[in-house]
């Protein structure tokens, strides 16, 4: 990408998701997840780094007994901003979720390459059960179809960083999701 931007907020053309909104979504799952897991302990699974501020919040929105972990997977190829749906593992799993009720937590689900091996690698671990929670979905790039749990926005397919997401390693501590300007990704 060359030089850090010297000014986030000027690179994003709007907001799509402010912090508000995104803060009472997150609570609004929160609950969600507390009801259906009633009674139950969770694994939260987070896939780093995209995930980490939605994990974090999403975390201290559930009412119940909880431990998470993290992996981190590779699924991009040469353009920064497509993914190949080849995808390697660089961090696993530091616990086994054998026999537990896991959730994986997502920033985005866009071609579902990246989450559909995941979800197949997972499985392969015997959780007692494997849910899917993602803050943005963005199914007009779907080329895999994934049964998606907990949704927190269905969101128009333009390139958002924000909250996590990022462009180049940049703009994950903006407090907002924004649709990054075209012109500083194209060029």
């Amino acid at each position: 990408m060359g030089r850090p931007p010297t000014n986030l907020h000027a690179d994003v053309a709007e907001v799509l998701l402010d912090e508000e909104r995104i803060r009472a979504k997150v609570l609004e799952l929160g609950e969600r997840i507390s009801a259906d897991y009633a009674g139950r302990e969770l694994t939260l699974v987070s896939v780093l780094k995209g995930s980490l501020p939605f994990m974090a919040d999403l975390m201290r929105a559930i009412h119940l007994p909880l431990t998470i972990d993290l992996m981190e997977v590779s699924s991009y190829g040469g353009a920064a901003t497509e993914t190949s749906g080849l995808v390697r593992i660089i961090k696993d799993l530091s616990a086994s979720i054998d026999g537990r009720d896991a959730l994986l937590v997502e920033d985005i689900i866009d071609t579902g390459l990246t989450l559909n091996y995941l979800l197949r690698y997972l499985r392969g671990k015997n959780p007692a059960s494997l849910r899917i929670c993602t803050l943005l979905d963005k199914p007009a790039r779907r080329l895999v179809e994934i049964p998606v749990d907990y949704v927190g926005f269905t969101i128009p397919d333009q390139f958002v960083v924000g909250y996590g997401l990022d462009y180049g390693e940049h703009y994950r501590n903006l407090r907002y999701v924004g649709v990054l300007r075209p012109e500083v990704y194209s060029t």
